[in-house]
């Protein structure tokens, strides 16, 4: 099943790259290495798991996947505020990677329930 969202993957891929970059920062800083491995694993399965959508073996498996990125995505703005409010990371960090998460988890929803609504027909 070919995915038509490249704004979602391609938000998503950069989101992840992001993180990699704030979290070399952080380890370099000597942050706490169990939240920065967290942090770094679902946010960068977020779009692991879209890209894996785009060979889904039919509608209900995209859902699944993206609802499995989805969850990821609140996990991984879970790590982000403990992040932020442990002071391991800068407040422009912080807001940045946030609202981008934000926006995925948007996007996921809205993703989610198109598809949903066009199973049901």
């Amino acid at each position: 099943m070919e995915l038509k969202e490249s704004v979602l993957r391609d938000t998503a891929k950069s989101y992840a790259k992001n993180v990699v970059y704030i979290c070399r920062k952080m380890k370099l800083q000597k942050v706490e290495t169990v939240l920065v491995n967290q942090f770094l694993r679902s946010s960068t399965s977020i779009g692991a798991n879209i890209h894996e959508g785009q060979y889904a073996h039919g509608p209900k498996d995209l859902i699944s996947k993206f609802e499995i990125a989805l969850k990821e995505c609140y996990e991984s703005e879970y790590w982000l505020e403990i992040l932020y409010e442990t002071s391991c990371l800068e407040q422009s960090d912080y807001e940045k990677l946030k609202s981008e998460c934000i926006s995925i988890c948007r996007m996921l929803v809205s993703s989610v329930k198109t598809l949903k609504l066009k199973l049901e027909k």
